[in-house]
């Protein structure tokens, strides 16, 4: 299928921030949230071309956001003891208002060291005979460990904790596709120089964990993940192996059972972090060097206008029209003018 044509990156107005922003979510073309390390929440209502702070909680490290929609969102901190000037030990709040005030989620005494990605999944069930909605929330973290996974099946009403130090070091992403279903994105170990890239995939709901990627090689992780479809997914390989040019990425064509590495790029210098897909075949990289394009699967790689360090991409259909947003040292945004083939969501 031919390409379909795009409209130029735009940067959008943000105030300044020293460093890269870590996550933005959307949950419509014009709805839209973004913070900070800092612990600045800024949201937009005409798709990014203004923004206005709703919330700011100093001592926060705002890592990661999962909006349900135009009021109701989750909002992840990292946590203390891992970046300078975090006081903040609570790793989840919810907000019902679009940010203005957030409300500590209850997790019945246990908690988790921090959140470094949340996933927000609506669905169904059959409850007396109906189908009714549902939605299942999961947030996971955190960069330097430990590792936990905060989960909910009910919209955030209730929440489990779920304990993964037995199976990862740190934890950077999650994604799952039904309320059994998932897959964490993470690595073997905490020490920068030994750990490994790891994805586990479980089927009953985090209950047991199985191993269906790991690099094999010392000083990586992966980082972000990123799934156009059911099947077909990509996730980056972060290195720190400073002797190593050659940068990867790995894709599944069978819904993350299994995983191929593909060469993306040889450059020391393009350290990997977000990766967002529009379709099976389109999608970007961001990287400490700048953006990377592929649209023919991973294929191949050419550079693309995204600013560097870009930690997150969220795609989001506005009827033939998609949108990409980027968020690192910049928020950016890109139309896509005819997708036919993009399904609505945002991740």
């Amino acid at each position: 299928m031919p390409a379909a044509p795009l409209s130029a990156w735009e940067t959008l107005p943000t105030e300044s921030f020293p460093g890269k922003r870590d996550d933005i979510s959307f949950v419509d073309a014009t709805h839209g949230w973004y913070g900070t390390g800092k612990g600045d929440l800024y949201r937009t209502t005409d798709g990014g071309k203004s923004w206005t702070k709703v919330a700011s909680k100093p001592g926060t490290f705002i890592r990661a956001l999962g909006f349900v929609d135009r009021t109701t969102g989750f909002i992840g901190n990292i946590g203390t003891d891992y970046y300078p000037g975090v006081t903040d030990t609570t790793p989840l709040y919810r907000t019902d208002d679009g940010g203005a005030t957030w409300t500590p989620v209850d997790l019945g005494g246990r908690t988790i060291a921090g959140v470094c990605a949340i996933d927000v999944l609506k669905t169904q069930r059959i409850y007396q005979g109906k189908l009714e909605p549902r939605v299942v929330i999961h947030a996971a973290g955190r960069v330097g460990g430990p590792t936990g996974i905060l989960r909910s099946t009910d919209g955030g009403k209730s929440w489990s904790v779920i304990d993964m130090a037995e199976h990862a070091g740190m934890i950077l992403d999650i994604k799952f596709f039904d309320e059994r279903t998932g897959l964490v994105f993470a690595s073997t170990g905490t020490d920068p120089k030994t750990t490994e890239g790891l994805i586990l995939r479980t089927t009953d709901g985090g209950k047991s964990w199985t191993r269906v990627y790991t690099s094999g090689r010392g000083a990586e992780l992966i980082w972000k993940a990123s799934f156009p479809t059911a099947t077909t997914g990509y996730a980056t390989v972060q290195s720190y192996d400073p002797a190593r040019a050659q940068q990867l990425i790995v894709k599944t064509s069978d819904g993350g059972k299994s995983w191929t590495e593909l060469p993306m790029v040889e450059n020391a210098a393009a350290r990997q972090f977000g990766i967002g897909f529009v379709d099976a075949d389109h999608g970007f990289v961001g990287t400490m060097a700048g953006g990377f394009e592929t649209r023919d699967g991973g294929r191949t790689f050419a550079p693309a206008p995204v600013a560097r360090a870009a930690n997150k991409f969220r795609v989001v259909q506005d009827g033939k029209r998609a949108h990409v947003f980027a968020i690192g040292t910049e928020v950016q945004r890109l139309t896509v003018d005819s997708a036919p083939q993009v399904t609505a969501r945002t991740r």
